[in-house]
């Protein structure tokens, strides 16, 4: 397993992929993985955070069969994927390796190297807009924590490096040893691959105008009122075209597209935080049915509410009997939608569920 690291790299991203496999090794799996850090002329690695690591191997000296290699973000992607003698190395030994990724921000070096042309690929969610402006050639979905396709694999933000990297130890070894590295690592086991990088009630600060800020807020703490459009309309004191012109132009997104995500957001955290039936979440959040709910998770999530409560319960069981009113505090911040998934089913989740 090969790590290229550069200057200006981000420790995090190289400490989780190292770490991981390392923790596979204790665990004393039949065949265990050797990594291994390399740089150009093998020259340590400055991190980000002040700290220098010693390269284990000179990347121009790696030859033969490399089983995966990882390239990783840190503030330094830019000037990596300016260095045409780097980004020439790593396309040298992708059509050796068994599996190419990237952690992060090291998705721009993959693309300068040209091996993301024509693949769907994620990256920070902060540098996805400038990575598919830079690369055209690039299907760039900020979404989620990472996407495979074929044999190139690309991860989100830093620490989503452990969701890929505990895919690759279950990919080698089986669900039960990466199950056993998820708990030695005190982590998550194991984040599915397409669940969003950040949620929309963190994803940025609130809408600056106050009519939405007044009426996102409204929608995040009445999840089960009627929202359809034309009653958000009547709240606000305007058209219903006016408010979905100020949704369009604050948020990115329709009324009804912004309700829908806020009541699959808050189905989501019921589910991880309680032991509802789907049929009491599917009504606290205002979809008419668990149909809809569903058809909901199936296209923000792409996994149907009873798989990610399998995989998230035990978030917040301190709340798992789900007594007194759900509410959002942290209403009204903004959303980035996903690229119409689901869309035509929006109108119809914005109903009240009596």
């Amino acid at each position: 397993m090969v790590v290229v690291g550069y200057a200006d790299a981000s420790l995090l991203d190289i400490a989780c992929v190292a770490e991981t496999f390392a923790t596979a090794n204790l665990l004393g799996i039949a065949r265990p993985y050797s990594v291994e850090l390399a740089s150009s002329h093998g020259r340590p690695v400055r991190a980000t955070a002040g700290f220098a690591l010693a390269a284990h191997g000179v990347l121009e000296a790696v030859t033969g069969r490399v089983d995966t290699l990882v390239v990783v973000g840190g503030h330094g992607h830019e000037e990596a994927a300016a260095d045409l003698h780097l980004v020439r190395q790593i396309r040298r030994l992708a059509p050796s390796c068994r599996r190419v990724a990237s952690v992060c921000t090291g998705a721009t070096v993959l693309a300068a190297s040209g091996l993301l042309d024509g693949r769907r690929a994620t990256t920070h969610w902060a540098f996805a807009a400038r990575l598919a402006r830079r690369y055209p050639a690039v299907a760039v979905d900020p979404a989620p924590l990472f996407v495979k396709d074929g044999d190139v694999y690309t991860s989100a933000g830093v620490t989503s490096a452990l969701d890929l990297t505990l895919a690759f130890v279950e990919e080698d070894h089986g669900a039960a040893v990466a199950r056993g590295v998820a708990r030695a690592l005190v982590t998550y086991l194991q984040r599915p691959g397409n669940q969003a990088q950040v949620s929309m009630f963190v994803s940025g600060p609130p809408p600056e105008h106050p009519l939405v800020r007044r009426i996102t807020v409204h929608i995040a703490e009445n999840p089960a009122d009627d929202l359809s459009p034309p009653a958000l309309a009547r709240a606000a004191g305007v058209s219903t075209r006016h408010l979905t012109r100020l949704f369009e132009g604050q948020l990115g997104t329709t009324p009804a597209r912004y309700v829908r995500a806020v009541r699959t957001e808050s189905a989501a955290h019921l589910l991880a935080s309680t032991a509802l039936p789907l049929n009491a979440v599917a009504r606290r959040c205002g979809f008419g049915s668990t149909e809809t709910l569903r058809q909901a998770f199936l296209a923000h999530y792409g996994t149907p509410p009873s798989m990610y409560r399998h995989l998230h319960r035990g978030v917040g069981d301190r709340t798992r009997h789900g007594s007194g009113p759900h509410r959002m505090t942290t209403a009204g911040d903004t959303i980035q939608e996903g690229s119409g998934a689901g869309h035509r089913e929006a109108d119809a989740a914005v109903q009240p569920a009596h």
